[in-house]
Formats: structure tokens, sequence, C-alpha cells
């Protein structure tokens, strides 16, 4: 499938801007399952642009921004070609290994009811631990109600679970840090979602990927209760939503900041020669 991207995150200031710096996780990696037709990053302000990669792999921008600005829009688009694994994902450019995904962080702390939900997830599967993280998955997707506004970005996966509610980041943050209590390696991902609903899109999309030493790396969406598939871009990963952060930066004066984001994901044309 292929799958259009067009993202603009549009930053405005009642007092102008005499510097800002921007780090984009916002560009994605080709691999088995995706392969990364056309991308592009875009600022309209007088900006310095540096392309890199972090301590995950990911592409990174660094956007360095001279003021005085009272507007700033950086624009995103692109087309990537996706297949569907039956969730398993292959190919991928790693720099880490892939025990470091065992490791707590701050928003995926495991609290008790966190354990509990892996420990029943697992308790009717025999060791079968494929099962059991689809268990997981289910059950999440189960105990949790979609809702923008109830969570915030620092909100835990202890915090979000106890509150049964949450969006997409609060879902993967709680797969993330159950399977790690399974003894199953698990990270955070960033990317796109293609819905059958809508074009337009408020925010990104995030959900998980856990390692079988069968299978490797497979990414389960407890959000929508699947495994992913042709209909995802994956773009970035990391311990938590901090690590795989599609935008952060940090600016010099610039007063009440309103932050403006209108992403559109789309199936794009496929044109087959003969």
């Amino acid at each position: 499938m292929r799958i259009k991207v067009s993202h603009e995150t549009a930053y405005a200031y009642k007092q102008p801007v005499r510097s800002a710096v921007q780090l984009l996780r916002l560009t994605p990696r080709s691999c088995d399952t995706q392969f990364v037709r056309n991308w592009r990053v875009e600022v309209d302000a007088d900006a310095r642009l540096h392309k890199s990669e972090d301590a995950y792999g990911n592409i990174t921008h660094t956007v360095f921004i001279d003021g005085p600005l009272e507007e700033v829009r950086i624009k995103i688009e692109g087309e990537v070609d996706t297949v569907d694994a039956g969730g398993i994902v292959a190919g991928t450019y790693e720099r880490q290994p892939v025990r470091l995904h065992l490791r707590e962080t701050a928003l995926t702390m495991a609290t008790d009811a966190v354990k509990a939900l892996a420990q029943d997830a697992a308790a009717t599967t025999g060791g079968d631990m494929i099962a059991s993280l689809h268990n997981l998955n289910l059950a999440i997707g189960s105990a949790m109600t979609f809702a923008v506004g109830t969570t915030t970005a620092t909100t835990t996966a202890g915090e979000a679970l106890a509150l049964k509610t949450g969006i997409c980041q609060d879902f993967a943050h709680i797969f993330v840090s159950a399977a790690r209590t399974l003894g199953v390696p698990a990270r955070y991902v960033s990317g796109y979602y293609l819905r059958t609903d809508t074009v337009d899109q408020d925010a990104g999309h995030a959900w998980a990927e856990a390692w079988l030493d069968r299978l490797g790396w497979v990414g389960f969406d407890p959000a929508q209760v699947a495994c992913v598939n042709d209909r995802y871009v994956r773009v970035a990963v990391g311990a938590d939503s901090n690590e795989a952060a599609p935008v952060r930066g940090a600016r010099t004066g610039g007063l009440n900041e309103a932050l403006t984001v209108a992403i559109q994901v789309s199936q794009g044309r496929t044109i087959i020669e003969n």
C-alpha cells in the first residue's frame, strides 16, 4: 500500500521569539515492511537544518531558528510503500542491544496493577509468549477507553491504567510496561496510521514493539487492538514517548505560544507498469 503523509506544525507568539531549537523525529527509515519513496522537511523561517540520528538510529533533524519572528511553520511531506507482514518488523536499523528494552523509565514504571494485567494475560497460555502478548494487547484495549484530554505528556503507564482512559501514547506505555514484567523486551513506536474514517488527524499515532526470539520485533497496537499491518508508517522508536517524541524543543523569548498541528494521512495512488 502507498501511504501519503502531510504533517504541519505551526507556532505563533504574541511576543517575537529571539531564537529557537527544535529536534524533529519525523523522518522514517526504510525496512522490510516499508519503503520510503520520498520525504522532505521544510521550515518557513530563517533557519539551519542539521540531519543526524539519535542513539536508537532514528533519523533526526535539528532546526536552529534565528529571530526575531512571530510564527514558524514546519512542514513534512512524503510517501511510503508498506506491506503487511502479520505484525513482524524486520530489516530495521538497530544501534542498541535488544535487552536494553527491558529497562524501565519514569513513564513505564510497572505498578501492581500493570503487573497483574500482564500476569493475567500470560496465565492461560502455557508459556506461549506470542499468545500472551496477543492477550495483553486485547486486555489493554478492553480495559481502556480512548479519550483525548484525559491524560498529559507526563502521565505514566500506571496512572493511565488506573484512570482506564487515555490516548494511543498511554495504551502503548501500558503495553511496553506490562511486556517488560514478563521478561519481554519492548519499546515505544511513533509514526502514522492510515485510518478508514478520515484523512485529517490532530496527531500522529503510537504503538509498541515486543521482541520474540523466534520472530524478532513484532508490532502491537492496543489502541486498535491489532498487530501492525500495511496501514502503519513506522518513524521512531524509544524506551517511551519522550525518547521517540516527534518534536521537542526550546526557545528564547516568545511569550504565549499557540501551537496548531495539521496532519493528513491518505492512501496514495500506485501505478503498475506493464
